[in-house]
């Protein structure tokens, strides 16, 4: 962050601007955008008990950054303020609930059918900042999207954004779940929005009922061990064999929790043609997708979240994909040219799918 300019504006000139930010928001993408102090409440002693269980998995960078992670003026001395944003993401028009369904269909988390939504964000928020900087000079503003250690949920639930929910989504009354949010840190000591401290679950659990690898502990307890979102995108070796017929086809992500939610009913069809399905990604077959080459797989996941995996995890979940499909001739043969791939994770997997088809390697 750099220094503070000389003469910043008097706090009454800032009293009008959380309307302009929401309305040069939207004017960006943006769905909506809240203003909360830099503080994480109850949510810093909440990620000290989960880390301390060891949910984190391989997630290790999770425990990093000491109270940088759930302490904004931490991270960013001298932030006054937090400005959450939320961009919806779903594609339309879109069935996701029919690509799970056909099981010798690939299922990827809808968040990543498209471009990555890094870049993007960070280059309207960085627009957004200067607007407000040109509105409103002095103050200092730095720019997040999943690129630092940020509570993102949490500060987005003080701004006003949503509740979140016993799946640790956060959810909008008017909007669901299904949405990227960003965040910028300022100096500026705007006024703030009332947190949204209602939760609208009510006693609906069916997000935690539905999970097919059972990762939730209880409500706003996930297990990322079991999660197949973590197994799929975070986990580097193997995954766990017991768990792998609960992963049905789903290759990369999970968003079973997500297309349960009733408060999904609401929500909007993504404006952001970078977020549309790259490759057929949205309903392309197993086999299709297991049979793409190193350079095919660099080419066709260029600028998307799916990179995130690598070759060889995206193979491995592929094989996991395969071993729960249908015993049918393209199923099968695709495993077969795979058999022998020369990495002793791929070969794993795919000689335990074939197993799965009552076939050996």
């Amino acid at each position: 962050m750099t220094e503070p300019k000389e003469t910043p504006s008097e706090p009454p000139e800032l009293d009008d601007l959380p309307e302009k930010i929401r309305e040069w928001a939207r004017q960006l993408g943006f769905a909506d955008a809240g203003i909360t102090l830099p503080d994480t409440g109850a949510h810093a002693d909440r990620l000290q008990d989960w880390l301390a269980e060891g949910y984190q998995g391989e997630m290790e960078y999770m425990g990093h950054h000491g109270d940088k992670r759930y302490t904004p003026t931490s991270l960013v001395p001298g932030t006054a303020r937090v400005i959450s944003v939320r961009m919806d993401y779903l594609p339309a028009p879109d069935n996701p609930k029919e690509a799970l369904t056909d099981r010798e269909t690939a299922y990827v988390t809808r968040y990543a059918v498209g471009r990555d939504y890094h870049k993007l964000m960070r280059k309207r928020l960085a627009t957004l900042a200067r607007r407000i900087d040109e509105a409103v000079s002095g103050f200092d503003y730095r720019a997040f999207v999943d690129s630092a250690p940020v509570l993102e949920r949490a500060l987005a639930q003080r701004a006003g954004l949503g509740w979140i929910g016993k799946n640790n989504m956060l959810i909008h009354p008017r909007a669901g779940s299904f949405f990227f949010l960003g965040e910028i840190f300022t100096s500026a000591p705007l006024p703030v929005d009332p947190a949204f401290d209602t939760e609208h679950c009510g006693s609906c659990s069916a997000c935690l009922e539905i999970c097919p690898t059972d990762a939730f502990v209880g409500p706003h307890l996930l297990d990322a061990r079991r999660c197949i979102s973590y197994l799929t995108i975070e986990l580097k070796g193997s995954i766990p064999e017991p768990l792998r017929p609960k992963m049905g086809n789903r290759v990369f992500g999970c968003d079973d929790c997500q297309l349960i939610c009733p408060w999904n009913k609401f929500s909007k069809p993504t404006a952001e043609q970078d977020f549309q399905p790259r490759h057929g990604l949205d309903n392309s077959s197993l086999a299709e997708l297991f049979l793409w080459t190193e350079e095919q797989f660099l080419k066709r996941t260029e600028g998307s979240a799916i990179r995130r995996t690598g070759y060889e995890g995206w193979l491995r979940n592929l094989a996991v994909g395969l071993g729960n499909a249908p015993t049918t001739i393209p199923v099968v043969e695709a495993l077969k040219q795979r058999a022998d791939h020369p990495s002793e994770m791929v070969r794993e997997h795919v000689h335990w799918a074939l197993r799965r088809h009552g076939l050996t390697a």
